[in-house]
Order: structure tokens, then sequence, then C-alpha cells
């Protein structure tokens, strides 16, 4: 499974460096087209826009299949080792698997609900922007599942003893 993630890692990286590099070249030829050609594009900056969001989730994503989403430490820094570590890393875990089951429920619902409307510059329905919400929240769980077998594993191995000498 790791396998699959690394390589999932790297879809989403290449893929949030392909978004941030197109809207920045939309967003600079969309303004150089307003004040030199005096003409806008009406699908520039919702083009932009969209991107946006889906980078943002999915870097969401990306993010917590590297653990860099921002934490305080202090408090699980202090408990490291110890039985009450073991229990906040539980609550932390716990916590993270109710917001985005909520995200991905919510995501969903969202999601159906704004098929029918069309965004006014591209044409393109809403739902499939909103789609990123459940799809990133797909991708955390995956994560998110993936440290926790890692936590179980640690906590498993924890009780066991050491084998010294051969």
């Amino acid at each position: 499974m790791n396998a699959v993630l690394t390589k999932l890692r790297t879809v989403l990286y290449w893929f949030s460096v392909a978004a941030m590099s197109i809207m920045l070249a939309v967003t600079f030829f969309s303004v150089i087209s307003r004040y030199v050609f005096s003409f806008t594009f009406d699908w520039a900056e919702e083009l932009s826009r969209f991107l946006f969001v889906w980078s943002v989730f999915l870097g969401s994503a990306l993010i917590m299949g590297e653990n860099g989403h921002l934490a305080v430490e202090f408090l699980p820094n202090k408990l490291k080792g110890s039985a009450a570590g073991l229990v906040l890393e539980l609550i932390i875990k716990l916590c993270s698997y109710t917001i985005i089951l909520i995200l991905l429920t919510q995501g969903f619902k969202m999601t159906r609900m704004m098929m029918f409307q069309t965004s006014p510059g591209m044409g393109i329905p809403m739902g499939i922007i909103y789609a990123v919400i459940p799809l990133s929240s797909i991708l955390m769980v995956l994560y998110t599942l993936n440290d926790t077998f890692a936590f179980v594993r640690r906590v498993l191995d924890h009780g066991k003893p050491t084998r010294t000498g051969a």
C-alpha cells in the first residue's frame, strides 16, 4: 500500500505544479490582454479560480500524505513514548477521521446538489468543481488509514520484547 500511496503523492505533486503553472499563465495572459488589447476572456478568471480550488484541496491531501500539516506539537512531543502519548495520538487520529468523514459526506451532497448549475464563463457543471471535496477526502482517508496502520504496528511492536545477541 505504501508504494501506491507514494506514487499517488507523486501524481498529486505534479498535478499541483501543473495547475499552478496553468493558473500563472492564464492570469498573466489575461492581464496582458486586458491592459494591452482591452479585451478580456470570460473564462480566464474562472479557470484560475477553479484550478486554485482544486490545488488547495488536492494539496491538502498531498500534505496529509507527507504528515506536513501544521500542528501544535508541544503536548505530543512532551508525551512521546508514554502511554498518555499513545492515547493522545489515538484521539488525534479519531478526530481526523471525524473531520474527514464530515468533509466527505457533505462534499458528496454539495457535488450532487450543484450538478444542475453551470459556471457562467466556462459553462461546465459546478458539481465537477465541487467534486474535488469528496475526492480529496477519499485521498485523505487513505493516507490517514496508512498512518493508522503504522500507529497500530508501533503499538503492537512496543509491547514485544526486543531480541539481543545472535
